[in-house]
């Protein structure tokens, strides 16, 4: 795993937040920093993950110059 925001590797984290009807959540990388994302990003199709669960995932570059967590594999 590699870390800081400029990387784009694969980095694991958590799910603190998750809207199932909006499709928005935020997940806080292992090193605290939190990125949003949309349920499309979810590799596995179902479009749902829950609060809590661990996950790795690729940063991806969002709106208004942030980035956002990507390609999110639950664990």
């Amino acid at each position: 795993m590699t870390s800081g925001v400029g990387e784009r590797g694969v980095h694991a984290g958590t799910v603190l937040e998750f809207d199932e009807h909006r499709g928005l959540g935020v997940v806080s990388a292992d090193d605290g920093t939190q990125y949003p994302f949309h349920c499309t990003q979810i590799v596995d199709g179902t479009r749902r993950v829950d609060v809590g669960a661990a996950v790795r995932f690729r940063l991806r570059p969002g709106g208004l110059g942030r980035w956002e967590a990507g390609a999110i594999e639950k664990t």
